[in-house]
Order: C-alpha cells, then sequence, then structure tokens
C-alpha cells in the first residue's frame, strides 16, 4: 500500500530510474529530482588512453561506481575486446559489482561499508606496496582512496571518463516540485549532490527545506547534512537500493504511515 507522501530521489537519472523502480515495488511512491548530471568526456586526453593501453601492467582496477562502469568499459573495450587475465577488478558496491559481472569480470567489494572507506578496509587492498593500481572515476571528487593507497606505497593513476554537473533548474523550481508532491523525504547519496542542492537554493528556500527528512547513505554525509542546517537526517546502511527501501520503509514506520 504506497503512502501519501511521496518521496524525492536525487540520484542522477539512470541510476534514480532504477531506485524508484524498487520503491515501487515496496508499495512507495518516488519522484525524481537530480542533484547530478552525468556526461561523458567531450575527448579522452592521450595520457588517460596510455593507461588503458597498458591495463595488462595493473594489479588493481577499482571502479568507484556504476558510471564509471559504463563509461570506463565502454574506453576499456575499444581498446581490449577480450580483458586481460591475472588483474584484480574491484568496485564500490554490490550494484558496480553487477554491472561489470554483465563484462564478464570477477569482482570483490566490500560487503557492508560501500565506500571508498569500505573498500580500504578490504584485506586485498592492505598490502600493496609497489602494486600498480588503476581507479576509474569521473573527474574531480573525492580523493581519500588515492591518497591512502599511495601511502601505502602502491603506484596509483586515475582512469577519468565522465563529468558530473549541476543539473539547470529554474530559480524556486526545484522546492517547488517537491511541495506539489508533498514530498516529505529526500534521498541524497553524495556530498556533491548535497552542495548542488544548497547551491540551487536561495537562503529563505533552504530554510524551508530543512524541516524536511534527509536520508543519506554514510555518516560522512550526515555530518555534512548537519552542519548545513538539516534537523532531521536519517542514515541507510550503504548506498545500495535494498538499503535506501530499507531505511525509506523504517521511515514510514517511524512517521506512523505504514
Amino acid at each position: 500500500m504506497s503512502t501519501d507522501y511521496p518521496v524525492c530521489i536525487t540520484r542522477p537519472t539512470a541510476q534514480a530510474v532504477v531506485l524508484t523502480d524498487a520503491l515501487a515495488q515496496a508499495g512507495i511512491v518516488a519522484i525524481s529530482q537530480p542533484l547530478l548530471a552525468i556526461e561523458s568526456l567531450p575527448q579522452i586526453p592521450a595520457s588517460v588512453r596510455s593507461r588503458v593501453l597498458a591495463l595488462d601492467e595493473y594489479q588493481h582496477i577499482i571502479f568507484v561506481s556504476l558510471n564509471a562502469v559504463h563509461f570506463g568499459m565502454e574506453l576499456i573495450n575499444d581498446y581490449w575486446p577480450q580483458l586481460p587475465q591475472g588483474l584484480n577488478w574491484y568496485s564500490v558496491g554490490s550494484a558496480t559489482a553487477a554491472a561489470l559481472a554483465d563484462f564478464g569480470v570477477d569482482v570483490t567489494f566490500p560487503p557492508q561499508q560501500m565506500s571508498s572507506e569500505g573498500l580500504l578496509q578490504m584485506n586485498a587492498l592492505q598490502s600493496v606496496a609497489g602494486d600498480n593500481i588503476l581507479i576509474v572515476r569521473g573527474e574531480g571528487g573525492r580523493t581519500t582512496l588515492r591518497e591512502t593507497l599511495l601511502e601505502r606505497g602502491a603506484r596509483v593513476d586515475d582512469l577519468p571518463c565522465y563529468r558530473r554537473s549541476c543539473p539547470d533548474y529554474t530559480p524556486g523550481s526545484f522546492l517547488e516540485t517537491l511541495d506539489k508532491a508533498a514530498a516529505r523525504l529526500l534521498v541524497i547519496t553524495s556530498s556533491e549532490g548535497l552542495a548542488n542542492l544548497l547551491a540551487l537554493l536561495s537562503p529563505q528556500e533552504t530554510t524551508n527545506l530543512q524541516v524536511r527528512t534527509l536520508l543519506v547513505s554514510s555518516e560522512r554525509v550526515a555530518d555534512q547534512a548537519r552542519e548545513a542546517g538539516f534537523m532531521d537526517v536519517r542514515i541507510a546502511r550503504n548506498a545500495s537500493d535494498a538499503a535506501i527501501v530499507e531505511a525509506v520503509l523504517q521511515w514510514q514506520k517511524d512517521m506512523g504511515e505504514l
């Protein structure tokens, strides 16, 4: 039985569709208001292409997102129709692992803490001194994974293959859509999405939004949300669709909506 109060999903459009469908199967109405737009890079620099050509020289290949799989494997397949053997492949979470499995890749990922921090806790990435590691990712973003692996003595290269940007909303339209839909819970699963939300809103809109519940996927983003003035912040056990659905159901139960 669906609730009268829809949930707002702020993931990029492609990922939002998958999560919205998962919520619908649980009887939860959701609307999509992306706070991140994803696009391919107009041109891949020669230095980055050289890393793809040298893929068989790396011991560890890490994909940090579904988008990294989509754009990164497209680039890799241009040069490696048959993937080199003997590489250790990693993903940040189960959904990214499933996407890589479609390419015939056997992937390791953290079972609980699906984040850079979770990856860094894995035994396979502890003793990496002298190893060559390639991180497939978007432009910019967090550097924790790279910096920590460098500290452990690895040689680390990035393979940037897409970029993130803030969608173009007209002034006032984001909050207006939430109000019309009576959406009381926002799902935000990245620091960048939260930053884009705050950048979109006027000070008055930010104040009005802060009384809504924010559902995030990590303590780090929760701390940032509280610092931004959000008063009701909930944390899912990780960023997977199943964990988000579980957390939304628990919120509804706590609110007396089920």
